[in-house]
């Protein structure tokens, strides 16, 4: 009969071929996404679990796992004799299928089989870790128990449950910590202390145990054992990640097309996850700007006002001085509207676009005639501001398509006399700016702007309009990017929402954004100077005292489709705007009328509103 048996073994032994397929959770791993103080901000993912090479797992921790559930791993089969036994007897006589198993084991339970407790089951285990142990080196059976095992809290890894119960990467576990985490191995609901008081007397005499265990195999000495007396009480559940929401998603949307861009992964490999990304946003902005918009819309009315503000939008976006995204406002729900706000190319620049062509004169110089040459001009240079001043070119009046002369228009009519080019900026005067983008010539206009930052993408035809930014549609990121250029001195980078990427313990190498130069110092300074001005006696001043020299610039469309502001503090420069569009055709609507507003306020008004709102908050 032993023979018999023997034989059997022998054959099935033979006939077991080790899976190709691992269960889905065994190779699915989620995205963990973090707030620039490295706290968790988001995770995406159907399975919480992040693989860690064994090196990165301290080895007193390691110890700590063997000692609580196979001190002999590394030196048996890859089977408990005496386990299989107890579970064989079990099944002869009745009684409840036994336990007993080694790592190699579990680890095959976890990965190939189901969790059902029948003999056929575990007979298969056990060939089936025999043959792995065989092929298979300890190391890497062991690395992989470690990223597969069920910690509760819904985690799997000993990585993701180093955060969710420690809230900090598994390297920088110390063993009583460990011992914990190792407890969990055996029954993590009846061992989380944050489940009840008796989990917690279970969980505190287990940890002893574990740690006495360790002294008894080698892992630790007395002196060392000495030192943990008290429980390392982990965090309450919860603080280990959570889904993408309300304004996350949009935060985790971008740095997602960051991260895949500047790491160069494909969109296949990220899905498949285990990558940790470190953002740029700032948490406390985050909150403050999204305050600051929910302000701001709590006027909006679509039943009282259905034909006003029923379309109502805000979009926000926060840059720092080398470009690092800090805040963006994407929209009421992520969940509900994918449409990112802070990011939309559907909405027209206005005015706010008129520091472009500012920045391009002061570099460039204008032509007036044809023979004369480029002409320097300064600050202090004096163009005509009274409205409807017709636009020219060095050949006499520019003509439209329509056969009609192009003329400026001012905000509400106004004439204002010789103007400095200065002033015009500051005031937000359109008749000064709109000839100086034909003097300057559109071409080089555009030039400059994509210089500071602006796509190509988002920039219009070059028509005189062109010049007060009425066909260019750049994003609040990127109007708050390419503002930041002036502050930086005339040097732009790219915004940019990720600080670094890791995938199992070690750094996936990014492109970083460069800075480039954009103008000249001496250029930047002068364009800083007169959106300064715009804060002190221009058309922003009512938010001159939300933060002492801080700078900015209006914007309006003649079409008034579109209320801008975009300001700048030492730190970071902020853009906000405020329009009314259907997701359905994304045509800009007109602001008249919106949040029950009387027909002179301008949408511009409402973000500069906005802005001093977010910036008083976080000083």
């Amino acid at each position: 009969m032993f023979i018999g048996l023997t034989g059997f073994v022998a054959i099935a032994y033979a006939a077991t071929d080790i899976p190709d397929d691992l269960n889905s959770f065994a190779t699915q791993q989620d995205n963990v996404y973090y707030w620039s103080d490295g706290t968790v901000m988001a995770r995406t993912g159907w399975v919480i679990r992040q693989e860690i090479p064994l090196d990165k797992v301290p080895p007193k921790v390691r110890g700590a796992v063997l000692a609580a559930e196979n001190a002999s791993f590394y030196s048996d089969s890859g089977v408990s004799p005496t386990g299989v036994l107890r579970a064989a007897t079990a099944a002869v006589t009745g009684g409840e299928t036994q336990g007993g198993s080694t790592i190699t084991q579990q680890y095959v339970k976890n990965v190939y089989l189901s969790q059902d407790r029948t003999l056929s089951r575990k007979f298969t285990e056990a060939l089936l870790a025999v043959k792995l142990d065989n092929h298979t080196s300890k190391d890497k059976i062991f690395q992989d128990y470690l990223n597969t095992s069920w910690f509760g809290r819904g985690t799997y890894g000993i990585q993701r449950a180093s955060h969710a119960y420690y809230g900090k990467d598994v390297s920088r576990l110390n063993p009583s910590e460990g011992a914990f985490l190792a407890s969990l191995l055996k029954g993590a609901g009846l061992y989380d202390p944050a489940l009840g008081k008796e989990n917690r007397a279970r969980a505190v005499e287990r940890w002893n145990w574990i740690l006495d265990r360790m002294v008894a195999t080698g892992h630790l000495t007395q002196a060392e054992r000495a030192k943990y007396k008290k429980f390392p009480e982990p965090t309450k559940p919860g603080s280990g990640g959570t889904i993408p929401g309300a304004q996350t998603g949009y935060l985790v949307e971008l740095a997602k097309r960051h991260a895949i861009k500047a790491g160069h992964i494909t969109t296949a490999d990220y899905d498949l996850g285990g990558y940790q990304i470190r953002t740029t946003f700032d948490r406390k902005r985050t909150k403050a700007l999204t305050a600051a918009v929910r302000k701001a819309d709590r006027d909006f009315d679509a039943k009282r006002r259905p034909d006003t503000d029923k379309y109502a939008r805000i979009g926000a976006a926060s840059v720092g001085r080398d470009g690092r995204l800090l805040a963006v406002y994407g929209g009421h729900d992520f969940l509900k509207q994918g449409f990112n706000q802070s990011n939309a190319t559907t909405i027209p620049a206005g005015s706010a676009f008129t520091p472009f062509v500012y920045a391009a004169a002061l570099e460039e110089g204008v032509t007036r005639t044809r023979e004369g040459g480029r002409t320097p001009v300064s600050p202090a240079s004096v163009y005509d501001g009274d409205d409807r001043i017709a636009v020219r070119t060095p050949e006499g009046p520019y003509w439209d398509r329509s056969g009609k002369v192009v003329k400026g228009r001012n905000e509400g009519g106004r004439d204002w006399g010789k103007v400095t080019l200065r002033r015009a900026v500051a005031s937000s005067v359109n008749t000064p700016m709109l000839q100086l983008g034909l003097d300057v010539g559109l071409d080089r206009v555009e030039k400059y702007a994509l210089r500071a930052g602006l796509l190509e993408s988002s920039l219009g035809e070059r028509i005189p309009t062109f010049a007060l930014g009425e066909n260019s549609t750049p994003s609040a990121i990127r109007m708050a990017g390419a503002y930041q250029t002036f502050a930086a001195d005339g040097m732009h980078t790219d915004p940019y929402s990720v600080l670094s990427v890791t995938r199992a313990g070690d750094a996936v190498p990014l492109t970083e954004p460069k800075p480039t130069r954009a103008v000249s110092q001496k250029t930047a300074k002068e364009v800083t100077d007169a959106l300064r001005a715009t804060m002190t006696d221009g058309s922003a001043k009512a938010a001159g005292g939300a933060h002492a020299g801080a700078v900015g610039k209006t914007g309006t469309t003649t079409a008034n489709t579109a209320g801008w502001f975009v300001g700048g503090t030492e730190d970071e420069t902020t853009a906000v705007v405020v329009y009314r569009m259907s997701l359905k055709d994304l045509v800009p609507l007109p602001l008249k009328g919106l949040g029950g507003d009387a027909p002179g306020r301008l949408g511009s008004e409402r973000a500069v509103g906005l802005w001093a709102d977010y910036i008083k908050a976080v000083e």
